[in-house]
């Protein structure tokens, strides 16, 4: 297939794009390339795009990525001539991500991973682009005994049929997808290993470490940890994520590639933290563990510092004082939306 001619922007696709970090990568792309954010909103929310929608090189799409779709075929991404200049670039974090309804999407997370990830890797075949799949840190298993940093060496343990293996097999199995569509259709696949990450536009409510903690203390309310004072995790800040997957992108590596913070934190005292930020008379307490709230592996950053020179930046304080003001507001919306939606019954 010869290669197709870019008139201005390249075209690139997001799928997942209005989710949390879907839509912070879109808000990068949109400066120097035609953005297509495709979407379905089981998790992701409209509002994370709204400020996009009048940008004349930004077009957002409503689809199940379970569902197979012929871009160049849609009325709405004419202007973006895909019939003639293709894809060049697929940026693939489609994936249901609610922990708090997690019972409820497992066959949708299952399927997204499967059915999901090879029909965005058709269209990469088809249009020889550039895909970058967004897989996780849940491919290496749980924390263990040792407490050593893991390196994309390490081929981990998963249990296939532990609560959460919706989620952790089926990002194994999206990988496995990824190399061999690589393979036979000779086409620039990256893996991308994303750790726990955090920042603005995190739902409130939906059962996530950092955005709970935050939710509460501005109640005054009791700040549970899922564990003990030992539980410890590590946290990066969404546009570090952001800013790993584009360099990520333009370099000639195919990975997998481990993006996260590599220092690790004791959620204890990031809830004292949390607490200390925001003034809030909250008090900490510990509860059963939960399937999503449970340690993790520390990353091995090396590689994608040493390979393309990346690493996090953003300080954890720096991190929460943004997180903390933007969930701050979206509290107080959503505050002024039911009070305003109860005068209207």
């Amino acid at each position: 297939m010869p290669k197709k001619v870019i008139f201005d922007k390249k075209n690139v696709l997001v799928t997942g794009g209005a989710g949390f970090i879907g839509s912070h990568i879109c808000d990068e792309l949109i400066k120097d390339s035609k953005v297509i954010c495709l979407d379905d909103f089981s998790t992701g929310d409209e509002k994370n795009i709204d400020h996009l929608l009048a940008e004349p090189d930004f077009e957002f799409v409503k689809h199940d990525i379970c569902q197979p779709i012929d871009l160049a075929r849609l009325p709405e991404l004419q202007k973006f001539k895909i019939e003639f200049q293709g894809v060049q670039e697929i940026y693939h974090l489609a994936c249901p991500m609610s922990p708090r309804d997690f019972d409820k999407n497992k066959i949708k997370i299952l399927m997204t991973n499967a059915y999901g990830t090879k029909n965005a890797l058709d269209i990469a075949a088809k249009y020889e682009s550039k895909f970058m799949h967004f897989s996780s840190s849940v491919i290496y298993g749980q924390r263990g005994s040792q407490n050593k940093k893991i390196s994309e060496n390490d081929f981990g343990q998963v249990d296939n049929l532990s609560p959460t293996s919706c989620y952790d097999e089926g990002k194994r199995f999206a990988e496995s997808l990824v190399i061999n569509y690589k393979e036979k259709f000779k086409i620039d696949t990256k893996i991308l290993r994303l750790f726990r990450t955090y920042g603005p536009r995190m739902k409130l409510n939906d059962s996530q470490m950092i955005p709970d903690f935050i939710n509460k203390a501005l109640d005054d309310k009791e700040l549970v940890i899922f564990g003990d004072d030992k539980f410890s995790s590590s946290f990066c800040y969404v546009s570090d994520c952001v800013d790993a997957a584009l360099k990520f992108m333009e370099s000639n590596l195919s990975g997998p590639v481990n993006i996260g913070s590599d220092v690790e934190v004791s959620l204890t005292e990031l809830a004292k933290k949390i607490i200390t930020m925001i003034r809030s008379k909250s008090d900490v307490s510990y509860s059963k563990e939960l399937a999503f709230m449970r340690p993790l592996l520390i990353p091995d950053i090396a590689k994608a510092r040493n390979e393309f020179g990346w690493m996090p930046v953003v300080s954890l304080d720096k991190g929460l004082e943004k997180t903390i003001y933007e969930l701050r507001a979206s509290k107080g919306l959503k505050g002024v939306e039911h009070a305003i939606g109860s005068l209207n019954l």
